[in-house]
């Protein structure tokens, strides 16, 4: 009896540090999209250059590979995870005056079509509770794959291949979603900063993606 006791308050003490990681997540994933949706507004207001903005994605790659590692399980942490969020925010900023330039309703296509993505696979696996770790390696073959394929495309001035490249990153962003959604419920995530990044990563990846495919959709 003791024993089961124990068994049941465990499970119930696992939940509840679950739903709390899945609050958290996305409370803060929240407040960082919003922050970063202010930050782009901020650069397309005061015109900033495609250098600089290339400046800030480096450094915000910068501060997810060696700043939030090792800061992630500090109150500093949410600090930096804001920083990250809004230097990549403000890196779009030139991108986002191109197309609003020549093809506004492209931006908001993709800014809805990211949305009604995001929702309807988080509402699925928070539904349905499966599980998608197995789906960890191949999501990190495609990253490689798409990757690879991204920066040939950029050498060899092939559109085709940029264009191939965007598809990969949509369908690996979306996987993503599933991939973190699935490990913060299944106990498998228990740092909601880290788990906000890798959302956030997806989102600005899926965004990205969608908004060059809908770009050469229209343009033709």
């Amino acid at each position: 009896m003791a024993e089961y006791q124990t068994t049941t308050r465990s499970t119930g003490e696992s939940l509840l540090a679950t739903h709390k990681v899945l609050r958290n997540t996305y409370m803060l994933l929240a407040m960082t999209l919003l922050f970063s949706a202010f930050t782009a507004f901020l650069s397309m207001a005061v015109g900033l250059g495609h250098g600089v903005a290339m400046i800030m994605s480096f450094g915000a790659i910068g501060i997810i590979w060696f700043v939030l590692p090792k800061v992630e399980n500090k109150p500093s942490g949410v600090i930096w995870t804001f920083v990250f969020t809004g230097l990549l925010g403000a890196g779009l900023g030139p991108m986002l005056n191109a197309y609003l330039a020549v093809m506004p309703s492209v931006v908001f296509q993709a800014l809805a079509g990211t949305a009604i993505i995001f929702f309807t696979l988080s509402a699925y696996t928070l539904v349905t509770r499966t599980d998608f770790s197995f789906m960890g390696g191949a999501l990190m073959v495609g990253i490689v794959t798409a990757f690879v394929i991204s920066i040939l495309g950029l050498l060899f001035q092939a559109p085709m291949m940029s264009l191939v490249a965007s598809g990969l990153f949509m369908l690996i962003s979306s996987g993503m979603i599933l991939f973190q959604t699935s490990q913060i419920i299944h106990g498998g995530e228990t740092n909601y900063i880290r788990a906000t990044v890798s959302l956030y990563v997806s989102l600005y990846n899926l965004f990205v993606s969608l908004l060059h495919i809908l770009g050469v959709m229209n343009d033709e």
